[in-house]
């Protein structure tokens, strides 16, 4: 599936000593969401904070979108 393709090609980066930065960090959380896995986009978000890479509105927005798409607004309202 694409989104598993894309979480493929951040991990790659991530070992090729790709910069760690809120643009990467919310292309891999947004195509989680796109692939309906919450569980995976919630996990690059608190690694994000593990980190201390900036989140910004648009890593916000995609973290809530994939909660949306999961069906987990528990998890969605937690993350502010």
């Amino acid at each position: 599936e694409q989104w598993a393709q894309a979480l493929q090609l951040f991990r790659e980066a991530m070992e090729s000593r790709v910069e760690r930065n809120t643009i990467t960090y919310s292309a891999a959380v947004s195509a989680c969401g796109k692939g309906e896995q919450c569980v995976q986009a919630l996990q690059l978000f608190r690694q994000m904070a593990d980190i201390r890479v900036e989140r910004d509105t648009i890593t916000f927005s995609a973290a809530v979108s994939a909660c949306e798409k999961g069906t987990q607004w528990v998890q969605a309202l937690q993350l502010f």
